[in-house]
């Protein structure tokens, strides 16, 4: 998901990115009804090649409606391209179709946050969308210290993206041990994860499909 030139990570910037999630924590948890989730979101861009961390702030206010339920962008300091907003959607859309149990009824809201205002766009947080929808749906905690990239299709594999070594950094500069990527790309020609992975201190996992790096983030198991 490459993010524009305005991403530049300084130790200021971080305080900053989570002092405004700290914020919007303590706003979204007015209601004690309400479920809300961080997800972590890795990025590339062109400029360099350490990657950009961001978060997504999912909330669900649990009202009996609308139903069924609706998805809507929040806002924050990111702007999203139809690219992404369309993966978000079919995100949205596989985790309600595989929480058959769930009253789907309210409004989800998403909102980005990152280092400074910047737009974004691209497919490639789809797979972490995904588990972060069905998780707040099933009340499911994100584990810490876990991060994935990988786009996602409607039966739930989960597909390449590229900058892998640069969303890699990213995580492992946020203090994640662990970092998913889409089955089949840990060996691809253009980078060397083994190296990268033993030079940063981090485990780099392959995962195929949604239901398997749910189990990895989760603890649980989506179905």
């Amino acid at each position: 998901m490459p993010p524009s030139a305005a991403h530049v990570i300084t130790r200021t910037g971080l305080c900053i990115l989570f002092l405004c999630t700290s914020v919007l924590l303590a706003g979204f948890r007015l209601a004690a009804a309400e479920s809300v989730i961080e997800i972590p979101v890795l990025a590339a861009i062109q400029s360099n090649n350490r990657g950009v961390f961001e978060v997504l702030l999912l909330r669900w206010d649990r009202l009996p409606s609308p139903s069924p339920m609706v998805l809507q962008w929040q806002g924050g300091n990111i702007r999203p391209g139809q690219s992404n907003l369309s993966s978000m959607a079919r995100a949205f859309q596989y985790a309600l179709d595989h929480t058959p149990r769930i009253d789907h009824a309210g409004t989800v809201s998403a909102i980005g946050i990152a280092y400074a205002s910047t737009s974004t766009d691209g497919p490639s947080a789809g797979a972490v969308m995904t588990v972060g929808f069905a998780a707040l749906l099933k009340g499911d905690r994100i584990q810490r210290g876990i991060a994935m990239t990988g786009t996602i299709t409607q039966d739930g594999t989960i597909g390449p993206v590229g900058g892998i070594p640069d969303k890699i950094r990213a995580a492992a500069r946020e203090g994640y041990r662990t970092i998913l990527i889409p089955e089949g790309q840990r060996y691809d020609p253009r980078w060397n994860i083994d190296r990268l992975a033993w030079d940063l201190n981090v485990e780099v996992k392959e995962v195929s499909t949604i239901e398997e790096a749910y189990h990895l983030m989760t603890g649980g198991t989506l179905n």
